[in-house]
């Protein structure tokens, strides 16, 4: 796992997320995969078909983001591990990219988009 990941990955964001492919992707993508996250959080109490579901957004998630980053000119930072990976994701998918939206760094990223 990263030190700094926060800062780490903040500063690499709008390298790798200047297509508005990648920026609609991730727009419809992050909120799936937090859902997808919160459905296992919660299948103990409502039911083992709410991890399935979850499971299935989460994934989805993951394809689509790996291919929306493929279509970009920057390449993303090779992963040290599989803790990196699971680190890396979540923080992207729970902070970076509200964070990014919210900022306003979205809109103005997507406005100067090509």
């Amino acid at each position: 796992m990263r030190q700094h990941l926060l800062q780490w990955q903040w500063e690499l964001y709008p390298e790798g997320h200047k297509r508005r492919l990648t920026l609609a992707v991730h727009l419809a993508s992050a909120p799936l995969f937090v859902s997808g996250a919160l459905m296992i959080a919660i299948s103990p109490l409502v039911g083992w078909y709410y991890a399935v579901a979850g499971a299935a957004f989460m994934i989805a998630t993951l394809v689509i983001q790996g291919w929306s980053h493929k279509q970009e000119e920057a390449k993303s930072v090779a992963f040290l591990g599989p803790l990196d990976f699971v680190s890396r994701f979540f923080v992207e998918q729970f902070v970076t990219f509200p964070r990014f939206v919210l900022s306003g760094a979205f809109a103005r990223t997507w406005r100067s988009a090509r």
